[in-house]
């Protein structure tokens, strides 16, 4: 890659590319993109696209301590989170994906949760998590349901392609999510 910036062609060849994710035992919240898209693919860095707004909402929503770049991802295993995608491979948009991808991908993701046993799960993408879960009817915030163990969130996408939530709403509905883990955490040590 030259630079910061994929070419044109680096974003092109990366069409199919993986990702490898972010991923260690017994995280607070295992955040689940939809798939990687080009310019993650080509530079190997989950919400790497400049106008993504998952970082900066991250921080906003007091996840972390500061925003952190795409190419710092793996400072995030440190704050006990992590990042998979329901469908692993990289394409220019999510609605490349057939529905059959996204549930092979949510019995993936299944066996993921089980082996690594995060807290939560919170699925960044709401068609993507009904298609995926076949819970047409789901809205965003706390799921009836759990995978495994691990309490199921949903939350908007992030992708400066989805202009029904800013920066702000999508912090407000990320920072529910982290209220939720601090409660579980005053549960487990007092």
């Amino acid at each position: 890659m030259s630079g910061d910036r994929p070419s044109t062609q680096e974003l092109e060849a990366a069409s199919g590319a993986t990702i490898d994710d972010v991923l260690a035992p017994d995280l607070k919240v295992l955040f689940c993109g939809i798939n990687p898209g080009l310019w993650s693919g080509a530079t190997g860095c989950h919400f790497a696209r400049p106008g993504n707004r998952f970082w900066p909402v991250l921080h906003a929503s007091g996840f972390t301590p500061r925003e952190l770049a795409p190419q710092e991802q793996s400072e995030l295993l440190g704050l006990g989170l992590g990042i998979t995608n329901l469908v692993a491979r990289a394409s220019a948009k999510a609605a490349e994906l057939s529905e059959e991808e996204l549930q092979a991908g949510a019995q993936a993701l299944t066996a993921k949760v089980r082996r690594y046993r995060p807290r939560w799960v919170a699925v960044v993408g709401i068609t993507a998590y009904r298609a995926a879960f076949g819970a047409k009817r789901a809205t965003f915030g706390e799921q009836d349901r759990t995978i495994g163990d691990a309490g199921v969130w949903v939350l908007p996408n992030p992708s400066g392609l989805n202009a029904h939530w800013n920066a702000g709403t999508l912090a407000a509905e990320f920072g529910q999510l982290r209220q939720a883990v601090m409660a579980g955490d005053e549960c487990r040590c007092g």
